[in-house]
């Protein structure tokens, strides 16, 4: 949908993407990956929200140059304790604003 292969164009790019590892067909490390390697599209912020705390997954998504990597189940409850890259709670309200 990004580069418009088969499907109408997504136009205009987002101005970031919210991912998980574990997606059908092409996995989101996978998926960053490829992402990272179009210069239309790599300077898109992406933050990975996933099951996963392997620590490498979370090296991978790292030198893929992720914004962010939040580990579900994010509740309210876990954004003191958080074992994101990141501040949730803060992440959390800047999404919110997001259009």
């Amino acid at each position: 949908m990004l580069r418009g292969e088969g499907v109408p164009k997504i136009s205009p790019a987002p101005s970031v993407i919210l991912l998980d590892i574990n997606m059908p067909k092409m996995n989101g490390l996978e998926f960053l990956e490829e992402l990272r390697r179009e210069p239309e599209f790599s300077h898109i912020p992406v933050f990975i929200m996933t099951t996963s705390n392997e620590e490498s997954d979370r090296m991978a998504a790292q030198r893929l140059n992720v914004s962010g990597y939040i580990v579900k189940p994010l509740s309210f409850d876990s954004f003191e304790r958080s074992d994101s890259s990141l501040d949730s709670f803060s992440l959390f309200l800047d999404l919110i604003k997001l259009k």
